[in-house]
């Protein structure tokens, strides 16, 4: 109840303030992180969680079956065709490279074995726009970039969670490893996620039928309701149906997904925002102090190294400009789909839990306050009437030197 009490005002706060945060460098996100802390056991102890607290697990799955749902349903297989250029680069190539990258430096910097490493790398290759929301939001940015990033951030939460949920088992010692029951729980999550809504939406187009427009909102809440009770029986991995079953949504069922697109997003929020509330509230200073100065190399590394140097290989020959490359290659946020990870690793309890919850707690909040008041200086310099005038100084001088010293190529 006084986690309820507390969600509650922190709720009436951000959206008293959601206007302020759209326009600065504030972010709700950043708040619930941020009273999470304060209220948690690491402050003032008004909020009692701990990894074995039941409602630790339950948010977690809770929380990322409804993101996966819902970032599922924005993405559908026509989109994915349509955009898969640029984007296809930053999964198919950035996605697994940011993981091995990430594995690397956290196995010879933080000292971690290598099945331990490798999980910090699943867990920390998704991104989330909502940390560049100055950059993804702005007209002023190239459209290409901004689709970019919005396409990578909805489909690579889906993609790391395969690595996720294998590594885990991996971490957890190979007497609990057992690769035919993990691959037949992620085929089953993934049979259950296209065949539910497929049904669903062609028994809905029937003559038998007749949706309402009331009503029609709640087509995509039976169909997801229906497969996380049909996950839950079945031991059928959960995520990846939600994430299945939001394509298979978007791909058939264009009036649905119009309907629920805006009511499935508020629905995705308030799960977002208590779980950052209660991933907040684990945090505590012993945390930040006990991972020593190799844990803080590795969360800097894990920001400045990992990502940009994947996305600068992925992107070699694309034709994308400098200074597009440069944002895409920066702005690759650990926003919410890390958090769950953590708490789900949290929640495991392999024996290396506690240090790559540490590891990862600190780097989402290193990214958090980096990318956060970073992305409205980035968008700015898309927009040049927004610009200091030093700064706009400094790129008219470093566009002359380029022209310059390449006269024969022309702009894209």
């Amino acid at each position: 109840m006084t986690l309820l009490l507390c969600f509650a005002a922190v709720l009436l706060l951000a959206v008293l303030l959601s206007a302020l945060a759209h326009r600065t460098v504030l972010s709700t996100a950043v708040l619930f992180l941020a009273a999470g802390f304060v209220l948690g056991d690491g402050a003032t102890g008004v909020i009692h969680v701990t990894a074995g607290s039941p409602i630790v697990a339950s948010l977690a799955e809770l929380a990322l079956f409804a993101v996966l749902f819902t970032d599922g349903m924005r993405v559908g297989w026509i989109d994915l065709r349509s955009a898969w250029q640029l984007p296809g680069r930053a999964l198919g190539w950035g996605l697994p490279l940011t993981l091995l990258i990430t594995a690397t430096v956290a196995h010879w910097v933080a000292g971690l074995g290598w099945p331990e490493s490798l999980l910090i790398g699943a867990i920390l290759a998704p991104t989330d726009p909502v940390f560049a929301a100055a950059l993804v939001g702005n007209d002023k940015v190239p459209a290409r970039l901004r689709h970019l990033l919005n396409v990578e951030s909805g489909v690579n939460d889906g993609l790391a969670l395969p690595f996720v949920v294998v590594l885990l088992a991996v971490a957890a010692g190979s007497h609990n490893l057992h690769l035919g029951e993990i691959g037949l729980e992620l085929v089953g999550g993934i049979a259950i996620g296209i065949a539910v809504p497929w049904a669903a939406i062609r028994l809905e187009r029937t003559r038998l039928f007749a949706v309402s427009e009331q009503y029609l909102p709640l087509n995509a809440v039976a169909i997801g309701l229906l497969v996380l009770a049909l996950g839950k029986v079945t031991h059928a991995n959960l995520f990846l149906a939600a994430f299945a079953a939001g394509i298979t949504v978007a791909t058939v069922g264009h009036r649905e997904r119009e309907a629920f697109e805006h009511f499935g997003e508020l629905i995705a929020e308030i799960f977002k925002l208590v779980a950052l509330l209660v991933f907040g509230a684990l945090l505590t200073p012993a945390l930040f102090t006990g991972i020593g100065w190799a844990g803080w190399v590795f969360a800097v590394l894990a920001l400045v190294l990992a990502r940009p140097l994947a996305l600068w290989v992925s992107f070699l020959g694309s034709g994308l400009g400098a200074r597009e490359q440069a944002a895409a290659m920066w702005f690759g946020p650990k926003g919410f789909a890390s958090v769950v990870y953590g708490l789900l690793v949290l929640a495991s309890g392999v024996a290396a839990a506690g240090q790559v919850f540490a590891l990862v707690a600190v780097t989402i909040v290193l990214s958090i306050v980096l990318h956060s008041s970073t992305d409205i200086v980035v968008a700015r310099g898309f927009e040049p009437r927004l610009m200091p005038a030093w700064q706009q100084r400094l790129a008219t001088h470093g566009r002359r030197l380029l022209r310059r010293a390449q006269p024969e190529e022309t702009s894209p």
